[in-house]
């Protein structure tokens, strides 16, 4: 095995993992790279969010789906330094201390974090929604606001607890109000005994002309109806400029008027921006970083002057791609594939083409948007075509048998089961609140 190629993927999101499982029967090794032990299904984190499914239910550990893989190793670290000219990596482990990792192959699919466009003041009272962690933030403040509103004696006050604020009408933004407002009205249901539930006010803050701006104005009017019958409150053309710890403002783009919001809880989805070793990777190579920090590839999806070097999904820019799992996807199968054959003492570099297989977004249950070519599809159609698409992707059969087992419970019974709020680490856990 020493004697053969060494590709080192740095990430396991789902540009690095099926890289890797299309160098399975390749004359190579390869080691994958990654700050956490799981591949995450990070269209259903929203779900997680809101306590519809566990953190493990969209969580696959990367060394139990490389199981089979013969070739593959794993690495618990993060990337932050390269040497181009020795072909060397060096990797942070969780301990402080550092490894280097030599390459003849190195693909970069570290993704995006979320980003503030520069206004970095307003991640302190918000919170993102990228990783699992993001998740359990939300799931806890969320929680949490019911059950805070719930002892407050002050209806003002109550109020400002049952207000959500969400920020970005993209796909990600839409399905967590839907969510926040199915939890008021069904999951929580006469839980409690002071306050009503489903007097929340769920917010949609958003800076364009209309919700799910990547969808066609058919579907988007379609899901604009269904938020409305909902009863999240859509509020279009606005940015947000300001949050605090018991508000948000926001400011009309055209008439620049500033209003503020009372709410406790903010969420933003509303930008992303590639990990900061992007930044390193850059420099090290000597390429500029193109929009939001990413790095512009050739055809074949290298850096110009390293064909050595690929970077994969979110983190690259090439053809005005979007930033979905699907690229990622068929991205990361394409460098497996073109690795293989170099490997294999071939010389050809096919170009990445990239083959649109739609987009999907929940709004509610029974309530979905498909779009795929000239298929569009909404309602209950769409939300039938959206769980399909969903549990095809998912990693892992246990997976997707449990989270149909839960879906399936959840429309019987109208609760939902995984509402459990943990406090970050066990530190905090020890402390008073106070």
């Amino acid at each position: 095995m020493t004697t053969k190629p060494h590709v080192v993927i740095v990430g396991a999101g789902f540009g690095g993992m099926h890289t890797a499982r299309a160098l399975k029967r390749a004359a190579v090794r390869v080691t994958v790279v990654d700050r956490g032990t799981s591949h995450l299904f990070q269209p259903l984190l929203y779900q997680c969010a809101t306590g519809l499914l566990s953190e493990g239910a969209i969580s696959s550990p990367i060394r139990h789906l490389l199981r089979r893989q013969r070739n593959a190793d794993v690495v618990l670290g993060e990337a932050n330094g390269i040497d181009p000219a020795a072909r060397t990596l060096t990797v942070d482990r969780p301990d402080g201390s550092t490894m280097t990792l030599t390459y003849d192959y190195l693909v970069v699919a570290a993704g995006m974090r979320t980003s503030y466009h520069g206004c970095e003041h307003l991640a302190e009272h918000s919170i993102g929604m990228k990783t699992l962690d993001d998740a359990l933030a939300i799931r806890r403040r969320v929680m949490g606001a019911f059950e805070v509103a719930e002892s407050l004696p002050d209806p003002e006050q109550r109020r400002h607890w049952l207000t959500f604020a969400v920020a970005g009408g993209g796909p990600t933004g839409v399905e967590l109000a839907g969510q926040i407002r199915e939890v008021a009205t069904v999951a929580l249901h006469r839980e409690f005994r002071t306050i009503d539930p489903a007097d929340a006010r769920v917010l949609l803050l958003h800076g364009g002309d209309r919700v799910l701006p990547s969808f066609s104005a058919e579907l988007s009017r379609s899901a604009q109806k269904t938020l409305d019958k909902l009863g999240v409150e859509t509020h279009l053309g606005v940015h947000v400029t300001d949050i605090t710890d018991d508000a948000v403002e926001t400011t009309d783009k055209k008439t620049k008027e500033k209003i503020r919001y009372p709410a406790r809880t903010v969420l933003w989805t509303t930008g992303v921006e590639a990990v900061p070793f992007a930044g390193v990777l850059a420099k090290a190579l000597g390429v500029d970083q193109a929009h939001a920090g990413c790095i512009a590839v050739e055809a074949d999806l290298s850096v110009a002057g390293h064909p050595e070097i690929f970077v994969v999904g979110d983190m690259s820019s090439r053809d005005k791609l979007p930033g979905v799992a699907e690229v990622a996807m068929q991205g990361g199968r394409h460098v497996g594939g073109v690795i293989a054959g170099l490997a294999a003492s071939g010389s050809e570099r096919a170009p990445f083409r990239y083959r649109d297989l739609g987009s999907a977004a929940y709004i509610a249950r029974r309530h979905a948007v498909v779009q795929s070519g000239p298929l569009r599809l909404s309602g209950y159609p769409g939300w039938l075509a959206w769980g399909v698409i969903h549990i095809a992707f998912l990693a892992g059969v246990r997976n997707r048998m449990g989270t149909v087992v839960n879906w399936g419970a959840t429309l019987l019974t109208e609760s939902r089961r995984e509402r459990a709020i943990t406090y970050g680490d066990p530190e905090t856990a020890r402390q008073p609140y106070r």
